[in-house]
């Protein structure tokens, strides 16, 4: 209702009246999102699907429904910067500020699938944006294959785990899954978890509609592009749910979680809202010179230096992650000071490229040969999926 009534004044063209608008929609699209993964859950639990592939699938696609919406909304507008900006910069966000900010809580640890799998797809699907975006657009048949990609990804994770076997001990504990609050009250009925979902999605389309009209708006307003605002507003906006479970996972000491939530958030984020807002938008997704000389080489490099920190003794200790957050604080000034013309923006980045960058790449290259097995660092046994004890 609140929601309604500030769209109804939009025309009344106040600034405020704009940020509340935006605010407005952010509230309602992420209400939206948890009443639909609350009443998805319940419907799996009712049709008996297991706990573990309710948390792989309905959970990770809830947290990145914000993004499918809004991506799929401006694509359908003829925004293709705000579309393809919000999916950038949410997967740069994910890692750099969620992975920051969570490891300054406690040092994440890092389960040996998301090194040996999950960030090495996330580096190939980064790298498959820029190859497919090459041409300026991500059509039809680009949109195809990462969403079939992604059917194969979560059928793949359905199969390995109807053939992991099963707990030998009855006394340890069951295996904890992102989302999922593992408790005894009872689940909502299925009339009622039908209403979520139905009211879920409802409140999604209505709160994206809302965020992207206010969202391009203010893009006018202050006079920068659509790429810039979809890189940072809408991005760290849609992020919020990510941001939410990986800071409550830190908090409650469920280190695992917080890694897992952002690097699968990311890569449903590529493989399905980018696979969808492509497969359905009637022309496809354009793909601007500025972000693929910029903003998808960023995504890339974030992707790719995951892994190292990552390796390092199975965790992301606090050093790295403030650095995460230290870069992810970087980035967005970056952006404001080119969108802005700001004669500092040269200086800032001649001290990014030539001073901080290179001493960031030799600290983590340092804590790298430090962990490896030659130089005496403790790590778990192969086959094991234990974090190393923190140091």
């Amino acid at each position: 209702m609140v929601a309604f009534l500030i769209h109804s004044c939009f025309s009344l063209g106040s600034p405020a009246v704009v940020v509340l608008e935006l605010v407005a929609g952010l509230v309602v699209l992420t209400v939206g999102a948890e009443f639909l993964v609350r009443g998805a859950s319940s419907l799996a639990r009712a049709m008996g699907i297991p706990a573990i592939i309710i948390g792989l699938t309905i959970v990770a696609f809830g947290t990145s429904a914000p993004e499918l919406v809004v991506s799929v909304q401006s694509a359908f507008k003829g925004r293709p910067d705000l579309s393809i900006g919000n999916v950038v910069g949410s997967n740069i966000f994910n890692i750099l500020f969620i992975l920051g900010a969570s490891a300054l809580i406690v040092p994440l640890a890092v389960a040996r699938r998301l090194i040996v799998i999950d960030v090495p797809i996330m580096i190939g699907l980064s790298l498959l944006v820029y190859l497919m975006g090459r041409d300026g657009i991500l059509d039809r048949l680009d949109g195809i294959l990462f969403f079939t990609g992604l059917i194969a990804y979560v059928s793949w994770l359905f199969v390995q785990h109807r053939q992991r076997p099963k707990q030998a001990d009855p006394a340890a504990p069951a295996e904890s899954v992102p989302g999922i609050e593992e408790d005894d009250s009872k689940p909502v009925s299925v009339p009622l978890a039908l209403v979520f979902v139905v009211g879920g999605l409802l409140m999604m389309v209505y709160g994206s509609d809302l965020f992207c009209e206010a969202a391009a708006e203010i893009a006018r307003r202050l006079g920068v592009s659509e790429l810039v605002i979809g890189l940072t507003i809408v991005a760290m906006g849609t992020s919020l749910p990510e941001v939410a479970t990986s800071l409550v996972a830190a908090c409650r000491g469920e280190r695992d979680i917080a890694v897992g939530n952002a690097v699968g958030s990311n890569l449903f984020n590529i493989m399905c809202v980018l696979g969808v807002a492509a497969t359905v938008a009637p022309a496809g997704i354009d793909v601007s010179q500025a972000a693929l000389a910029f903003d998808i080489p960023v995504m890339i490099l974030v992707a790719v230096v995951c892994l190292p920190v990552c390796y390092t003794r199975r965790e992301i200790s606090r050093w790295e992650g403030g650095l995460f957050f230290f870069y992810a604080c970087a980035y967005v000034t970056y952006i404001v000071l080119t969108a802005t013309g700001s004669p500092v923006r040269e200086t800032f980045e001649w001290t990014m490229l030539r001073v901080v960058m290179p001493l960031s790449a030799a600290a983590v290259g340092l804590s790298l040969l430090r962990s490896s097995p030659a130089n005496g660092e403790s790590s778990p046994p192969a086959g094991s999926d234990a974090p190393a004890e923190p140091h």
